[in-house]
């Protein structure tokens, strides 16, 4: 049985225990021995971030041939047309290739917690927020795909990745939890 931690990772904190440069890590908030990372999360995103202390668990969340279902709340600069929505749904192309087709859909602002420092506000520009499920993880892939369609992201904040959630841990906070691992399928012979 392995163990994971569920952490809300804050803005402008690095997805690892150290930082050559002094920026804030997982180690100004967790004491977490034996624990890494499954995958990451930008320094300027926020939310869910995973660690486990078992290494098979962490190669299999954090694989993108695995294609776990990523759940993030953006808030984007522009209006969330229909075009819009339907050129993310479909998978915009990317300089490192076309993006799978992912789920999004526009949102009330949802009520988060206020980010420091907050986002800037502009009179002129209108924002609006999208809630956008995705199978890949490329890097500042999100961001990229919002850009993409003329929507560029300015706050991001991941929800969920598969079955796990946030489930109201505030910034910096974190819960531990049990995973029952299946069993490695049999080699046969043929």
């Amino acid at each position: 049985m392995a163990e994971i931690i569920l952490f809300n990772k804050p803005f402008r904190v690095l997805s690892q225990f150290t930082d050559s440069e002094g920026r804030r890590t997982l180690a100004d908030f967790l004491d977490a021995p034996g624990f890494r990372p499954a995958g990451r999360l930008d320094y300027d995103s926020e939310g869910l971030l995973l660690l486990t202390d078992d290494g098979a668990l962490q190669q299999r969340i954090a694989n993108p041939r695995h294609r776990h279902w990523k759940t993030y709340l953006a808030q984007v600069e522009g209006e969330a047309t229909e075009a819009r929505l339907a050129a993310l749904r479909a998978g915009p192309a990317l300089k490192d290739g076309p993006t799978l087709p992912c789920r999004v859909r526009r949102i009330s602002p949802p009520p988060l917690w206020p980010r420091v420092p907050p986002v800037r506000q502009r009179q002129s520009v209108p924002d609006c927020w999208l809630e956008l499920s995705l199978r890949e993880g490329r890097n500042r892939q999100v961001r990229r795909m919002t850009a993409a369609v003329g929507l560029p992201t300015l706050r991001l904040v991941r929800t969920a990745i598969a079955d796990w959630t946030l489930g109201g841990l505030a910034p910096g906070a974190w819960r531990r939890t049990r995973v029952h691992l299946p069993a490695a399928p049999a080699r046969g012979r043929r």
